[in-house]
């Protein structure tokens, strides 16, 4: 029990808090958060009367607050040792108020900054996340709909669905295939043309450095939904201006000859398009991250490099790119992870259209448009949903953690 220990050792303020938070635990969870479990376990008897859902999100809250309450339980535990531990070495404990006081504001300080923090994170972050895991294992879709009808635990079933199920998986490992090389092609693009022309930009013979500047902020000034509004505009294949103005432009070169396309009505084309915008959306940041970096790179070593023999190219292989990655690296990952879960570019733009290939999902949808639509569609697959972001989560984490690792290493080896 927390609490006990310290009163052992007559530490008394920490003693009466722990014992105080104990106390109002006990009395939460007899009141509430046993009841609060059960209905947890057994999601409702009666329809109309009992609702599910709300049962689920009130046993993963008692669980939350359990959680918490045992992570107090060992940290009143380890502190009561390590007391002890220092008692024996012959050090005064601090029993009284006053000295407790102090040495809160002294020591204690850092924990009291950051715990509201924590505890935010843990019911705006943790709770929600908990409760997706949970509804995946139900059966939550338009025909289980509390409270006239009561959910129940399914199991591995919804995730058995995606994999098994013929169209069901059909449907994932088109949409998975599309995601994963959107993610890939986009955000290296938008990388690519930041890095190039942040250094082209900063080359010496290069003038009005600051024009340049203001025009590749362009397109981040402009919020992204109007951009991705407007390019959708400019692709119509009718009336678009890409094919009535600009593709024309080509046909005056000799040998030539460029028809419209059909950017809005062709999967291929459609994804061409969107992968162009998404380059021109998300290169202004690399250009100004990587500019702010290239400042920071001596100019001797640059300098040295270039009276060596080195060119152009072996000084940003060796020297530029290497500098640019040991500081951007975790930033780099962060604009993968984000359009990974791009949903603005790929629903403004099309819809996640043209045409269907199955369960509702388009064939430029990726894996976030794709679960919008099972779950606002006019049948809602909420469980199948929830399993789908989980998934996602799983592979954004997983590969976020590999590569964050391999590029401390690399920070660590520099």
């Amino acid at each position: 029990m927390p609490g006990l220990g310290h009163a052992y050792l007559r530490v008394w303020p920490k003693a009466i808090g722990l014992g105080l938070a104990t106390v109002v635990f006990v009395v939460q969870f007899t009141v509430w958060g046993a009841g609060a479990l059960a209905d947890l376990v057994t999601l409702g008897d009666v329809p109309m009367q009992h609702n599910s859902l709300f049962m689920l999100i009130t046993g993963v809250l008692q669980l939350v607050i359990c959680a918490v309450f045992a992570i107090v339980v060992v940290a009143s535990v380890r502190d009561a040792v390590h007391t002890a531990r220092r008692i024996r070495a012959g050090w005064l404990p601090e029993r009284g108020w006053a000295t407790t006081w102090r040495s809160l504001g002294h020591r204690g300080f850092p924990w009291l900054v950051v715990a509201p923090a924590y505890l935010l994170m843990v019911f705006a972050v943790v709770f929600p996340v908990v409760v997706t895991v949970f509804l995946a294992f139900t059966n939550y879709d338009f025909r289980h709909i509390p409270p006239a009808r009561l959910l129940d635990w399914v199991g591995w079933e919804n995730f058995g669905q995606i994999f098994l199920l013929t169209s069901y998986r059909s449907t994932f490992l088109q949409v998975f295939g599309w995601t994963v090389t959107w993610t890939a092609v986009a955000t290296t693009l938008q990388i690519a043309l930041g890095v190039f022309t942040a250094v082209v930009a900063n080359q010496p013979f290069v003038r009005g450095k600051r024009g340049f500047g203001v025009v590749f902020l362009l397109p981040w000034a402009v919020p992204a939904f109007i951009t991705i509004m407007s390019f959708s505009n400019m692709f119509n294949d009718s009336a678009g201006a890409i094919n009535t103005q600009v593709l024309p432009l080509f046909n005056l070169l000799p040998g030539v000859e460029i028809g419209a396309l059909p950017w809005k009505t062709d999967p291929l084309w459609t994804k061409v398009a969107l992968l162009g915008i998404q380059g021109w959306l998300g290169f202004p940041y690399v250009f100004m991250l990587v500019t702010s970096i290239l400042q920071s790179i001596p100019t001797d070593v640059l300098e040295a490099a270039r009276i060596d023999g080195a060119g152009g190219w072996q000084r940003f292989r060796h020297i530029t790119w290497p500098w640019i990655l040991l500081v951007s690296a975790p930033v780099f990952i962060t604009q993968y992870t984000g359009n990974f879960n791009n949903f603005s570019t790929i629903y403004l733009f099309n819809g996640g259209g043209p045409g269907s290939i199955g369960n509702g999902a388009g064939s430029t949808d990726i894996l976030i448009s794709w679960v919008y639509k099972i779950t606002t569609g006019g049948s809602p697959q909420y469980s199948v949903a929830a399993a789908i972001l989980l998934l996602i989560s799983t592979v954004v984490v997983g590969v976020s953690i590999l590569i964050f690792r391999r590029a401390q290493s690399l920070q660590m080896e520099a």
